[in-house]
């Protein structure tokens, strides 16, 4: 079973169309990157799926329901933009008003449960105010948790954070899928995070989806190059565009090959030209550049 599906999805706010037929499946227990322009429709999108706003047609169902039951609306928990927190409480008393609200029996479990999850058991005394926003943003996804959701819906939750920040959300989202049994769907513009954890992405333009792929058919797409440094740069690219179709210099300062077949070719091709190749390796291009080339594409 899928726990999302949505077919011909559209939103209109007076005369802006925000979706325009937008259609996308996300499995159970996928972590989905879900990925766009801003005025995409991402957002809309996740609102819409969490019951925020209503779209003005096509076809929205939740583990196989429509996404307006009130059971399946039970098993959605949901992050869009920043928890809402009372400053001057402690993360304990939000928490608690929070599981209040939703009627969670053995409130003061549940709530010790959560904040382990997302690594914030000693913060728990901490005023909501004095933290930080990588505490604000797991006190967030730990308000989601309370109910013990099947699905989560995360709108931009890394962005603004440290490294470590970074990291230790990453670690709490694997987390959820693998050992709580959640189905995670994320947005993010930082989208070299978003490769170390995605099981699935959906790439957004324009209201419409323009792909949906695994994690294992993102890396099969991208393309490989040879990376290579010579003393003469501007020589070297010269000579090698004359002979392949697409050569670029990176922001680390390499020439890319994308259209050789072999290394030893370049090498050759540059020593009978009079350059020594200094540095030469074989990569991959990752999200990010896909995601790049992917927009250029359609424009």
């Amino acid at each position: 079973m899928n726990a999302i599906e949505i077919k011909g999805l559209t939103k209109n706010f007076g005369p802006k169309q925000a979706l325009s037929g937008l259609n996308m499946t996300v499995p159970e227990g996928a972590i989905y990157g879900f990925i766009g322009e801003n005025g995409s429709g991402k957002s809309t999108t996740e609102k819409i799926i969490c019951g925020l706003i209503h779209p003005s047609g096509g076809e929205v169902k939740l583990f196989g329901r429509d996404y307006t039951d009130a059971d399946v609306r039970a098993k959605v928990g949901v992050l869009i933009e920043a928890p809402g927190c009372f400053p001057n409480y402690s993360v304990w008393n939000n928490l608690m008003l929070q599981a209040a609200n939703l009627s969670i029996p053995n409130a003061k479990e549940e709530v010790v449960k959560v904040l382990k999850m997302v690594r914030m058991e000693g913060a728990a005394s901490n005023k909501y105010k004095n933290c930080s926003l990588g505490m604000k943003q797991r006190i967030g996804i730990a308000m989601a948790l309370l109910g013990k959701p099947t699905l989560l819906v995360l709108d931009e939750p890394i962005n603004g954070l440290d490294a470590d920040g970074m990291r230790i959300m990453r670690e709490i989202l694997v987390d959820v899928t693998k050992n709580y049994g959640c189905t995670v769907v994320v947005s993010s513009h930082i989208l070299g995070e978003l490769e170390k954890i995605a099981t699935h992405y959906g790439i957004v333009r324009g209201g419409k989806m323009l792909k949906e792929m695994t994690a294992e058919e993102l890396n099969a797409s991208c393309r490989t190059y040879v990376a290579l440094q010579t003393k003469d740069m501007n020589r070297t690219k010269s000579l090698l565009s004359c002979k392949y179709s697409r050569v670029e210099e990176d922001e680390a300062g390499y020439i890319r090959v994308y259209d050789a077949k072999d290394p030893e070719e370049i090498v050759t091709h540059l020593y009978e030209n009079g350059i020594l190749v200094s540095e030469i390796k074989i990569d991959k291009i990752g999200l990010e550049e896909y995601y790049i080339d992917l927009m250029k594409e359609g424009r």
